[in-house]
């Protein structure tokens, strides 16, 4: 078969795929996700049920594979915003405040919980974590986060503290917590003496136990 028409086929197969998933998401967002049924989906995307169930089985399955491009999407984004901004540090600062506005505008219903049990979701979280990892990593080479704790460890965190900006009320207070989390990274913060990280609460010092009484 010619290059050109495997290709031609191909583009089509996406089209039909692209128009699908953008059919299912906009019928959810209008109907709710119990309403929604595959003939509704084949009719408002203009094909057969028949060629319908040839690319998804059942509602779910689309939702999924729109969630999935939806999350690829924010991915993509995430790393086109590290990529634009500054030194080590801004990129850092401008990465933690994208993905907080993400979480902050992206919450809190019933398809949320349905598609963030899918396995693409485990995925997209360890890539995630390689990109704040590597941004954290950066930043602690040229000084401007805290070398006391892993990179491991604070992309754990930052990662934990964000998922926090989809319960705020607005975009101020997700950069009130971005401004929160970067002061908890900064290299200032780090303990100066030796072992002063191990005692819970920098600067602090250990309570001695109380003596027996004889």
């Amino acid at each position: 078969m010619p290059k050109l028409w495997n290709e031609t086929i191909e583009a089509h197969r996406r089209e039909v795929r692209d128009a699908t998933l953008d059919t299912t998401a906009a019928l959810v967002a209008k109907h709710g996700l119990r309403s929604v049924t595959m003939s509704q989906i084949a009719e408002k995307t203009g094909i057969g049920r028949a060629t319908l169930y040839k690319y998804f089985s059942d509602v779910e399955a689309i939702l999924v594979a729109w969630h999935a491009r939806h999350v690829a999407g924010h991915l993509q984004y995430l790393a086109e915003v590290r990529d634009q901004a500054g030194d080590a540090g801004e990129r850092l600062e401008a990465v933690l405040e994208a993905y907080a506005l993400i979480a902050y505008e992206h919450h809190g219903t019933e398809l949320a919980a349905l598609l963030h049990r899918g396995e693409h979701v485990a995925r997209a979280q360890q890539h995630l974590g390689d990109l704040i990892r590597g941004l954290l990593t950066e930043a602690a080479r040229a000084g401007n986060v805290r070398d006391d704790v892993a990179p491991d460890e604070l992309a754990r965190y930052c990662i934990h503290a964000l998922a926090a900006a989809g319960s705020l009320p607005s975009k101020p207070a997700v950069r009130r917590l971005v401004t929160v989390i970067l002061a908890g990274l900064s290299a200032a913060r780090a303990p100066t003496s030796p072992g002063a990280g191990s005692k819970g609460v920098v600067g602090s010092t250990p309570r001695r136990k109380p003596r027996r009484a004889r």
